[in-house]
């Protein structure tokens, strides 16, 4: 009997000391900080944003889509869900400590009374305290500002005027004044960047050489390119095609930024996460730079991966000049252009060569399966 309970009082006390003694997990190791940016847009306009599919240590910044410019305020168009959406944006750090989450202001469905915003000194230090309060009620990390387009029509209906140009700078000088002073009150370090038309337009009615000094980065917006006089073109390519020539592209847009006075290590390269259809008059060129009939579906990169690429009636194909693919249906004369993993690892080489500040895109749930946040995170460190 008592060399049992002995042998049960032995069995009790060391499986106590294991228990005890098992050495802790270790924490899950935070991420290195990335060389290059790597910024996804999140369509908060939509409603309750998936956060918990969102890979945050692929990122260093994601941007909230959209706040409303209203009555020389900046608005958030719901209040219900963009208070849930930002907590659960900002819970993110916690896998990520380095990332950071900024508002976007604008865009092309909200960017009507801009000019009027930044009209006059009290307009503009309106909508620059009203753009900061955001930041600071919700604890964010800075302000992106996507106006399309000051001092040239955008959307239907939206008011621009001369004086844009001029008040386009004073806007972000303005905002910048007041991240300043939030930073006086927490001790923290708050971005200002702007997303911008690539088009030498935009560059003509904007003073980016100024606007610039005020910007931690400019996202290019190297997509919705197409072809010249209502043909069918590519809307997201690196270079232009052979026939294109100088034609719209990646590389021409940044080529004339640089141009215009903004420092290459501020300019983020604009990816596509998305694709843009048409049907073209003729299956001549694979459907490449003929008239354009109207508009085809496109759709998300994760569906035309999945369901399109090969399948349906279309081919895809590459354009070797351009560094972009496409897809072709000779059937419906449906041409789609978008981004891949290979014209991606080609954006990601070229940020690198020309020393950009690394690369964006619109918008991070057109491709749930994450095929080219991937590519993205494997090429860029």
């Amino acid at each position: 009997m008592i060399n049992k309970r002995f042998s049960l009082f032995c069995l009790a006390f060391f499986t106590a000391l294991t228990v005890f003694t098992k050495p802790k997990p270790n924490p899950p190791e935070t991420p290195k900080p990335k060389k290059y940016v790597v910024t996804g847009y999140v369509g908060g306009f939509r409603g309750l944003v998936a956060a918990d599919q969102i890979d945050a240590e692929k990122l260093t910044h994601i941007i909230y889509a959209f706040v409303n410019c209203k009555d020389s305020m900046a608005v958030l168009t719901n209040l219900a869900t963009d208070s849930i959406n930002f907590r659960k944006l900002n819970a993110l750090k916690l896998k990520n400590p380095n990332l950071k989450i900024l508002i976007s202001i604008g865009g092309w469905g909200w960017s009507d009374f801009f000019s009027d915003a930044v009209l006059t000194p009290t307009s503009r230090a309106l909508f620059a305290r009203t753009s900061v309060d955001i930041i600071r009620q919700y604890k964010l990390d800075g302000v992106d500002i996507d106006w399309e387009y000051p001092a040239m029509k955008g959307e239907e209906g939206n008011i621009f005027r001369p004086e844009d140009k001029q008040n386009y700078t004073l806007m972000f000088k303005a905002v910048r004044e007041e991240l300043d002073k939030l930073e006086k009150e927490t001790g923290r370090k708050y971005e200002l960047t702007a997303a911008v038309g690539g088009s030498k337009s935009f560059i003509q009615n904007t003073e980016m050489d100024k606007v610039q000094q005020y910007l931690d980065y400019i996202y290019l917006m190297t997509y919705d390119y197409s072809g010249k006089n209502n043909t069918v073109g590519h809307h997201t390519n690196l270079y232009p095609a052979k026939s294109e020539v100088p034609g719209s592209s990646a590389d021409q847009s940044v080529k004339n930024f640089i141009a215009a006075g903004v420092p290459a290590h501020k300019l983020g390269l604009g990816a596509a996460f998305y694709g843009k259809g048409w049907e073209a008059g003729s299956a001549k060129n694979k459907g490449l730079n003929q008239t354009r009939v109207k508009a085809a579906q496109g759709g998300g990169y994760s569906d035309i991966k999945d369901a399109m690429i090969n399948q349906q009636g279309y081919k895809r194909y590459w354009d070797r000049k351009a560094k972009a693919p496409y897809l072709f249906n000779t059937s419906s004369k449906v041409f789609i252009t978008y981004d891949d993993e290979k014209s991606i690892k080609q954006k990601c080489k070229y940020i690198q060569k020309n020393k950009l500040a690394g690369i964006f895109f619109w918008e991070y749930f057109r491709d749930p399966k994450e095929y080219l946040i991937s590519t993205i995170h494997q090429v860029l460190p």
